[in-house]
């Protein structure tokens, strides 16, 4: 195997976002300070597109049946479906925030640091996703927290962006320490943490069974934190709303999804208990999307709204992976996979969508304002990309047919049924109704934008640079064809979905 068509897509990033840091530290004049910036978004956004290449060549790789393996004394990294599908899940965000981020974060302060953090968070969510031994997904997940706690905290002069990453860092560092509890007690009794070997020794362990349930409750702890499980999502309505647009995008569409997948990985190494888990996931579910779509509901804030709906899309992909490892219907996870890229695309799009209003309305007329929902009145009349795609974003992850998120949710529905369990089909009904449900909080936003008149500050708002509108139309028509063309991510949700079961041992 080529290495460098597998390591490629982890090291690209990581390497780069040092010398993305240091371009942006050239000289101090203005004259260099204008230039310096073209420099760094031209530099970070080469290097994600060179990411592109081995990625491909990964999945080329995979798609032949071939091995895909790296290992340096205690650190293995492979390729399966899950990681394959993270991969071109955060590549494919990544690229399109770092367009967007261009005209977005021209001029701001530490500019520079912005574009190095988020390659070195794509590059560490891509290992993440990879890693085959327990300490160190807990050190890629430690490099994912930190910088995307940097990210998070960028309007460092915001008394609110400061205390919003500073609950993100308390939060996530309790939730490290209990992952790394859990990772020593698998080591006290397994005596390994490369991922195979803990499985064969739990398998073959005369341990109480309390042990293992013990080390499965402090991961799901300590992983439930970066994933939002309520009631340990408090720090995320904060941080998605203080974050810059792009990294809102991030943190919803894919670093809660990543938190997932770590989780995942953590507790399939403890085999046999695959129903306990998958019946807690069915649980917190439920919570998940009752929980966030009542909040929701009461928002005025356009960001905070979205944020709260993550709590409830977070649950929808925990009810299809309950399905699958409760009932070992393979449909349950395929779809719980397909909303993570369904969700990363719809969240990814409505926030850029609102970040783009933001960078009209606000940013250029020198203003941190939040945006109000109040604020949307009559946007389509004077962004009419922009609310296109806002609306496309909203209702899709309101499950309106024929967008990308109803046929998610549809799959996970008939998952759900296929199961022939009666409380599983009771829950798919719960989670239909809630579906319905989180329509009352996206269409007046979308009625507004059409039929309100123009607010104060869309009267005021200035034009959207092409760089912005661009990434905003490409997800838009993604949203838009995966509706209809569903079946175009089976090629890797399914095999993504057969490496969960394998490895929880279904």
């Amino acid at each position: 195997m080529d290495l460098l068509s597998f390591f490629g897509m982890i090291s690209l990033p990581l390497i780069s976002s040092p010398f993305v840091y240091l371009s942006g530290r050239l000289g101090a004049h203005e004259a260099v300070l204008h230039r310096r910036s073209y420099v760094v978004r031209g530099f970070a956004l080469l290097a994600i597109l060179s990411a592109w290449v081995p990625f491909v060549r990964t999945v080329t790789a995979f798609m032949a049946g071939e091995t895909q393996e790296f290992m340096i004394e205690t650190i293995l990294l492979q390729v399966d479906g899950i990681s394959l599908l993270v991969a071109g899940t955060v590549l494919t965000l990544g690229t399109l925030v770092i367009l967007f981020s261009g005209p977005y974060m021209a001029g701001e302060a530490g500019e520079e640091k912005y574009y190095a953090m988020l390659l070195a968070m794509i590059g560490v969510m891509i290992g993440l996703a990879c890693a085959g031994d327990l300490f160190n997904l807990w050190v890629w997940f430690e490099a994912m927290a930190v910088s995307s706690y940097l990210l998070v905290a960028f309007y460092r002069e915001q008394a609110a962006s400061l205390e919003a990453g500073m609950k993100y860092l308390i939060q996530s560092a309790i939730g490290s320490v209990l992952v790394l509890v859990g990772i020593a007690l698998v080591l006290a009794n397994a005596g390994t943490l490369d991922m195979a070997g803990v499985r064969a020794a739990v398998a073959g362990s005369d341990v109480n069974r309390w042990v293992w349930l013990g080390a499965g409750a402090l991961f799901i702890v300590g992983f439930g934190v970066k994933v939002a499980f309520v009631p340990l999502h408090t720090w995320l309505p904060d941080a998605h709303s203080q974050a810059p647009s792009g990294i809102s995008a991030m943190l919803s569409g894919v670093v809660i999804e990543v938190g997932l997948i770590a989780m995942l990985r953590a507790l399939s190494v403890l085999t046999g208990l695959g129903e306990s888990w998958g019946v807690l996931f069915l649980t917190f579910g439920a919570l998940n999307i009752v929980y966030g779509n009542l909040l929701a509901l009461r928002q005025t804030h356009v960001k905070r709204m979205l944020a709260f709906s993550s709590l409830s899309h977070v649950g929808y992909m925990l009810m299809g992976l309950g399905i699958a490892l409760t009932s070992n219907v393979e449909l349950g996870a395929q779809g719980a996979f397909f909303h993570l890229f369904t969700h990363m695309l719809m969240k990814g799009l409505a926030f850029l969508a609102v970040g783009a209003l933001l960078y009209a309305l606000f940013l250029q007329n020198d203003s941190h304002a939040p945006l109000a929902i109040s604020d949307l009145a009559g946007a389509a009349k004077k962004y009419p990309l922009v609310a296109f795609g806002l609306s496309a974003a909203l209702l899709g992850l309101g499950g309106l047919p024929p967008l990308a998120g109803f046929m998610s949710k549809w799959q996970i529905f008939v998952a759900g049924f296929e199961s022939q369990s009666g409380w599983i089909m009771a829950l798919m009904v719960f989670m239909a109704f809630n579906s319905v449900l989180s329509l009352a909080y996206y269409a007046p936003l979308v009625n507004l934008m059409y039929r309100g008149s123009p607010s104060q500050a869309v009267t005021a708002g200035k034009p959207v640079s092409a760089a912005i509108s661009l990434p905003i139309l490409l997800m838009t028509l993604a949203v838009i064809l995966l509706g209809f063309f569903p079946q175009v991510m089976n090629w890797i949700t399914r095999p993504a979905a057969q490496s969960l079961l394998a490895f929880f041992g279904n």
